[in-house]
């Protein structure tokens, strides 16, 4: 049963639809991040301007990010263009975000290493939210950043360099992976290991609250549905409490772990039985791995009244979203207790655009799509940008736009995202020149 949308059977749609026009250079980096972790990038420039004196770094917190659709526009202007990945490369089950923005941070340094003085962070997605808790980290002193992870683990921030960007721009970004999380998670689903037990009165995919079952699997006869504002005040209150949930049970692993180191660093521990030794050892090297059921069930998907906007029926995953609920393919699916306290728990993680954007002073463009099937103008956009705490900001929105500014399925060239270089490439020279 293929449910995953038309967006993605041509590839991924944000890698660039063509080369830059002009000569140019790629130039494959093996990056080590401040923590001694290696990563990926791909550094394009063009001949004409080897020595650029802007340039411009685009990651996100799993996508590969390395052939982005900003990257052509970039080096016909003579900006440094060097897409990353971070150290989960289409994984993100390990991803822990106070570990990755340092992986942004070797990015900046190795630019200023070669020479560019002034530096961009471009956030699509999730890098959006991924640069804006790096650059609202690096602008603090060393003792004033974040000292542990969600999950209790010492952080680095406080002893390595970070260097803070000179401006900010943000594609269709949301506020956090964990805030996307607290709004697609299904609070129907009652048993964290038993996922097909349903709280009927909680199910959004339910005919009885108000869901349109489409007959066809591409959705081609959808109807809107319209949900009464009880049951969304309910859902939503839901959706919280199972987040808190889950995030109870990732403490309660950790804390197993914890003990298990308690009890082998204790002085008696070589007095224990083989077995016994044997076992607290395995419990202190245990890794588990949290499978996340049922993280397709967003109101928004097929609600449009609770936040109007011109977007299509479904999310950017699949337009059917009550059978999508079901795959593999969902966000945020698998997890280590600590990856989930610290990228997909909307109550503990601390990448949360809205705490970080009022801490972020240089120049920032805000480009919003307008057909956004997961980011909600009254939900999402105008919240954030109202949050820059940048005097100069620009908010710029594409109201036919999807997503990746990509366009309709089968069409080779990608005109809205030419439309949208066409802001931020005269923003960047604007203020930086090349």
């Amino acid at each position: 049963m293929n449910l995953v949308s038309k967006t993605y059977w041509l590839g991924a749609p944000f890698n660039m639809r063509r080369p830059p026009s002009v000569d140019y250079a790629m130039e494959s980096l093996l990056l080590k991040a401040p923590d001694g972790r290696e990563h990926r990038g791909v550094l394009w420039t063009s001949r004409a301007n080897p020595k650029p004196k802007t340039g411009a770094v685009f990651m996100h917190p799993r996508a590969d990010f390395q052939h982005h659709y900003v990257i052509p526009r970039l080096v016909e202007a003579g900006i440094a263009a060097l897409g990353a990945t971070t150290r989960n490369p289409n994984n993100d089950t390990t991803t822990v975000h106070e570990e990755i923005i340092l992986d942004v941070a070797s990015c900046i340094a190795e630019l200023k290493k070669r020479g560019v003085q002034n530096i961009v962070l471009i956030g699509n997605s999730g890098g959006g939210a991924l640069n804006g808790f790096y650059q609202a980290q690096a602008l603090k002193e060393k003792g004033a950043r974040i000292a542990t992870t969600p999950g209790g683990r010492p952080t680095r921030l406080n002893q390595v360099e970070m260097i803070p960007a000179d401006a900010m721009v943000y594609l269709a970004a949301h506020k956090g992976e964990g805030m996307i999380m607290n709004e697609v998670i299904d609070p129907s689903a009652v048993d964290e290991h038993q996922p097909f037990l349903t709280d009927p009165a909680l199910d959004m995919y339910d005919e009885a609250n108000g869901f349109i079952t489409p007959r066809e699997l591409d959705a081609s006869d959808a109807q809107w549905c319209r949900y009464d504002d009880a049951f969304v005040t309910r859902y939503r209150a839901a959706q919280l409490a199972r987040v808190a949930r889950i995030d109870a049970i990732a403490r309660g692993l950790i804390a197993e772990n914890e003990r298990a180191e308690q009890l082998h660093a204790d002085p008696d521990f070589a007095k224990l039985a083989p077995a016994k030794q044997r076992e607290i050892l395995r419990r202190e090297a245990f890794e588990p791995i949290m499978t996340i059921y049922r993280t397709m069930a967003n109101l928004h998907y097929v609600d449009k009244h609770l936040d109007p906007s011109p977007r299509d029926y479904g999310s950017i995953l699949s337009p059917r979203t009550d059978l999508m609920n079901w795959k593999l393919l969902g966000f945020g699916r698998y997890a280590t207790p600590h990856a989930w306290l610290s990228t997909w728990s909307g109550l503990s993680s601390h990448a949360n655009q809205m705490t970080d954007l009022p801490q972020i002073p240089q120049p920032t463009l805000f480009i919003n799509a307008g057909k956004d099937q997961e980011i909600y103008p009254a939900t999402d956009a105008r919240p954030m940008f109202d949050a820059v705490a940048a005097k100069d900001k620009t908010f710029v929105e594409f109201e036919d736009a999807q997503h990746y500014f990509n366009p309709p399925f089968g069409q080779k060239d990608a005109p809205q995202v030419e439309q949208v270089m066409d802001v931020v490439v005269p923003w960047i020279l604007e203020r930086f020149g090349v």
